[in-house]
């Protein structure tokens, strides 16, 4: 009978608990809220913050703009005869641009997304690009090539780019590789290349594969850039449009800015960087981060172009995706100041530091 004489004591204090668990909850909410509100606050009124949407207002528009690219895939795909079609090409080109926006939405508003959302969008640029190339292989026709020794030291221009370099790719890579334009297979050169010069066609995509013991510098605006396979080097880059692609590379120094840079694989790299969204690194260890300090003659009109004339302060701000822990991870550090380069001059053949 005691125990019956109980049961409304412990009820009674299960409500009350309850009661104090929701009330601790809207407290928890409230702040969060607050705290949000106050970043937003403290954020300067410019141009670059308007670029910022809602999370379900992005995901919409993402999965809107996914949607289209699969399908105008799929329509590609069902071409009757596509090897003789000549526009297919094109249409596969712009399908690389509408994926190469995409991944600057994401950059532009990784701040104000959850880290879960950030990733899901990326996993899935990765899956349109992977499917962009296996359309391309199948209704665009290789080239057929053949190898090339290589050549002794020189200093190689853009008039010198990979017209007898083959365009092969690793299996397991996600690069881009198969089309675009770049330096591969070069070792102990030094590789120069200008965009935007007046002396070309607009290149949209830019690859660097296969390097050792070069110094690349490129100059001017390009809208990606893909990184495969580099050792010794030291590579020099002014402002990208979109993304930077970074993968299998050890030993290596890299200067360079962009909307969004993803890093796979990287031994003992340092990085200088101006980034507008965090940097990604997966599967990497010993690498270190520093501000971007680039220079050469007309930088600041190709920055202030590519939206990148503000420092964001991004580059200490690195993701290790494969580090889940709360702690800081073992696999970057900054990279201490005693231990930068100064400001690093390319408007030359030879780098003035």
């Amino acid at each position: 009978m005691e125990e019956d004489d109980n049961l409304p004591n412990t009820a009674a204090a299960a409500e009350a608990s309850d009661s104090a668990l929701q009330r601790k909850h809207a407290a928890m909410i409230e702040r969060l809220s607050n705290s949000h509100q106050s970043r937003l606050a403290r954020k300067p009124n410019s141009e670059s913050n308007s670029t910022f949407i809602s999370t379900s207002s992005f995901l919409s528009r993402f999965s809107e703009s996914k949607n289209s690219i699969e399908s105008t895939l799929s329509r590609i795909r069902q071409t009757p005869d596509p090897h003789s079609n000549p526009t297919l090409k094109s249409e596969l080109d712009n399908v690389s641009i509408s994926i190469a926006d995409l991944e600057k939405l994401v950059a532009e508003n990784s701040f104000s997304l959850p880290s879960y959302e950030v990733r899901t969008c990326l996993k899935t640029i990765t899956d349109l690009k992977q499917l962009v190339e296996q359309v391309m292989c199948e209704v665009i026709p290789r080239k057929k090539f053949s190898f090339k020794n290589k050549s002794t030291k020189k200093i190689t221009t853009q008039n010198d780019i990979i017209s007898e370099v083959p365009n092969v790719e690793s299996k397991d890579s996600v690069l881009r590789v198969l089309d675009s334009p770049g330096f591969r297979g070069k070792e102990n050169e030094v590789l120069v290349k200008e965009f935007g010069r007046g002396n070309d066609e607009e290149i949209r995509e830019f690859v660097l594969s296969d390097l050792k013991g070069c110094d690349v510098r490129l100059m001017g605006n390009v809208r990606a850039l893909f990184v495969h396979k580099l050792i010794d080097c030291k590579v020099y880059v002014g402002p990208v449009f979109g993304s930077v692609l970074i993968e299998e590379v050890t030993n290596c120094v890299f200067v360079m800015a962009s909307h969004q840079i993803r890093i796979h694989q990287a031994k003992r790299c340092d990085f200088y960087l101006r980034v507008r969204s965090r940097p990604i690194i997966e599967d990497s260890d010993g690498v270190r981060f520093a501000p971007y300090c680039l220079k050469y003659d007309g930088i600041e009109k190709d920055l202030e172009e590519a939206n990148l004339g503000e420092e964001t302060g991004n580059w200490s701000n690195v993701d290790d995706f494969k580090w889940l822990r709360a702690v800081q991870s073992p696999n970057w550090s900054i990279l201490p100041e005693n231990e930068r380069v100064g400001t690093v001059d390319i408007s030359n053949r030879e780098p003035k530091i």
